[in-house]
């Protein structure tokens, strides 16, 4: 991928810099429960306005469908983001016209500015050319570092970039460098863990990896779909039967494509979902009526961990059991472990994103050995789909 990023800019001596950024924080009684995304936006920021540049950042926050409501202002993140970057930052209440103009007249060389949430404005999601244009009448330049909302083709995520000279911020670059080394340009073999709850949540990942990696490692209740359509008997575990001919078509894929997909043998079973309740180690072939598979057993675990010290390559998106539950843990704990031992020794690059795999691994005790975990949900799951990001798409054309 080519793209320029801030190693691209000089001075910015009086310009103005308009970001996009991710401020779609967790709230919880009017105060922002987790700084990750802030933290993650604060080295692009401060590199502007070191380089001289006035910044304003751009960001939307909830669903307001075009509508202005007070409680969805982006102005309820402005204490926890002036504590993360440790400097006073100026609100406005617009996101173009006279009011950012008279804004930008008063800030000084190296000062930040919130612009209100980008989609109280109908034309944000429509990406319409016209506010593009009046956005971009108050900018120099415009930087994306919301890597979170490139699967989204609206006006401050994909519009600007077309009308502005436009760069990746530091954030977005580092992405886009992890998930290029992951599947564009990997080193191989390649190995993919995909697991989650339901196989049809995921049937474009898994269509799309068959064809990139050598090994598709499938756990959770995904996995019992598979079981079920290659002939076993999952009792009563969380299954999609009616997808029998799909997980068969995939398998089929990934014999055509010479990707292997490994399948648990031995799974872990109870007979109720809970904390702790009387488990069983079983062969997969001998799970009983009355009983759900809630986790990968721990000889499979070994096994595939011994695939993982034969790759040089991993992509994770889910985790292999039930792990917000002990004992449903284990595989997961387990598997991310070991992968996390690869990579601190350098033999392994290992990239993961999706919601419930932050969670996951950062159960594991595993968030700092990974080569990149993404905190990008969406974005993420559709570039392991193999579609095409606007946002990131916008930026390579200026390349």
């Amino acid at each position: 991928m080519a793209f320029r990023t801030l190693d691209d800019l000089g001075d910015l001596t009086g310009k103005c810099a308009l970001v996009r950024v991710d401020l779609n924080v967790p709230m919880a009684e009017g105060r922002v429960t987790d700084l990750t995304r802030m933290h993650a936006l604060a080295p692009t920021v401060n590199e502007l306005s070191a380089k001289g540049a006035k910044v304003l950042l751009l960001a939307h926050f909830g669903r307001p469908k075009g509508q202005k409501h007070s409680e969805m202002s982006v102005s309820m993140t402005l204490d926890a983001l002036q504590q993360v970057l440790g400097r006073e930052i100026m609100f406005v209440p617009e996101i173009y016209g006279d009011v950012v103009a008279q804004s930008l007249s008063i800030l000084s060389n190296g000062d930040v500015a919130l612009l209100e949430n980008s989609r109280f404005w109908a034309g944000e999601e429509k990406n319409d050319p016209e506010l593009a244009k009046a956005i971009a009448a108050n900018g120099d330049l415009y930087v994306n570092d919301a890597f979170s909302a490139a699967h989204r083709a609206h006006v401050t995520t994909e519009g600007l970039a077309h009308l502005l000279p436009a760069y990746a911020g530091r954030s977005m670059e580092a992405e886009l460098k992890a998930l290029e080394a992951a599947l564009g340009a990997p080193e191989h073999p390649v190995a993919a863990v995909v697991g989650g709850a339901k196989v049809s949540s995921k049937l474009d990942v898994l269509n799309n990896l068959v064809t990139k990696v050598d090994h598709l490692i499938i756990g959770g209740g995904m996995a019992n779909t598979f079981l079920a359509a290659r002939g076993v008997n999952v009792g009563k575990s969380l299954c999609e039967h009616d997808l029998a001919d799909t997980a068969n078509a995939i398998l089929d894929a990934a014999d055509a494509a010479g990707c292997t997909v490994h399948l648990p043998y031995d799974v872990v079973v109870a007979k109720e979902f809970r904390a702790n309740p009387p488990v069983r180690t079983v062969n997969v072939h001998e799970v009983a009526a009355d009983e759900m598979i809630l986790d990968v057993g721990p000889a499979a675990v070994e096994a595939l961990g011994d695939v993982l010290k034969n790759c040089r390559t991993l992509v994770w998106n889910g985790p292999m059991g039930a792990f917000e539950i002990e004992p449903f843990d284990a595989a997961t704990v387990s598997l991310a472990r070991t992968a996390a031992a690869l990579t601190k020794e350098g033999s392994l690059v290992s990239v993961a994103g999706g919601g419930d795999t932050v969670a996951a691994l950062a159960h594991a005790g595993v968030t700092q050995d990974f080569t990149f975990i993404s905190t990008a949900g969406g974005a993420f799951l559709e570039w392991m789909e193999g579609k095409v990001l606007p946002g990131v798409k916008a930026l390579e054309t200026t390349a």
